[in-house]
């Protein structure tokens, strides 16, 4: 899954990685090491320009909520548990269905956390019976220091309780895909913990390429059975995990200093 992660890089940062068009300066976001549910956060996105006589897609920088509301929502409460979308099943939930065919975005970040599962636990977990309570953190990132371009989509949704006019009548909101964890070993492991990233938890975001950005933008492909094929996981050993303070379980403390990589796990915890 993915419950928290952080963000650093700033749009002039984001923008030349993915060579964003449009963005507002009115919109920028302050670095957040610490990304929880129902935050604001960057999403990539090509839609066109409201308004625009061109109707061309055009790259943009956005700042959405993360917690996907779907548009034939009643209300907006059910947005804080639809933050993650299985890639297995996105094609077919009502959910997301409408999003993946035409509203998919990338939502960059520097890296993940993820609290370190017991396997036995971790069984039971993917069959839905029980929640470990989190233990060690781990932050995964990629191993050569580049953007973490995690699968996403986007939905609006309509407060009709609000006039037309009104600055927040509508939501933009998001969720991140996960896939199955990489049973392959780490680029970089930790010497005393996990060596892949199933060790951890068995769920991951889903990592899009360089390669894969532009065709996951593409709001004209909309076949199902094309779209799917671009939900493969990332190519193997990509990715690095390492422990961190457990202060970042806390999601009210946020700072640099939640990703300094510690040499062991912390006194008291388990991997």
């Amino acid at each position: 899954m993915c419950g928290r992660y952080a963000a650093s890089r700033g749009p002039e940062d984001l923008a030349g990685i993915f060579e964003i068009e449009k963005w507002e300066p009115e919109e920028t976001l302050a670095p957040d090491y610490n990304v929880a549910p129902t935050k604001e956060v960057y999403a990539v996105l090509d839609r066109p320009l409201k308004d625009a006589e061109d109707p061309r897609p055009v790259r943009q920088l956005r700042k959405l909520k993360w917690g996907l509301v779907p548009s034939w929502s009643k209300t907006p409460e059910g947005g804080a548990r639809m933050i993650n979308a299985r890639a297995e099943t996105v094609h077919e939930k009502p959910s997301y269905k409408r999003a993946f065919s035409s509203r998919r975005c990338i939502i960059p970040a520097d890296g993940y956390y993820e609290w370190v599962t017991a396997a036995a636990e971790r069984d039971l977990e993917v069959e839905g019976k029980k929640k470990r309570p989190r233990k060690q953190p781990y932050f995964v990132l990629p191993a050569d220091g580049s953007v973490f371009a995690m699968a996403g989509l986007y939905e609006f949704w309509r407060d009709r309780t609000l006039p037309d006019d009104h600055p927040q009548s509508w939501w933009v909101t998001c969720s991140v895909i996960t896939t199955e964890a990489e049973t392959s070993p780490l680029a970089v492991a930790p010497a005393d913990g996990p060596h892949a990233l199933a060790d951890i938890h068995p769920r991951m975001p889903l990592m899009l390429t360089p390669d894969r950005w532009d065709s996951w933008l593409d709001p004209s492909r909309t076949d199902v059975e094309d779209l799917r094929s671009l939900l493969a996981p990332p190519p193997p050993g990509l990715m690095r995990a390492y422990p961190v303070s457990t202060a970042v379980s806390n999601v009210r403390n946020n700072g640099p200093e939640l990703l300094k990589e510690l040499e062991g796990p912390e006194e008291g915890t388990l991997f």
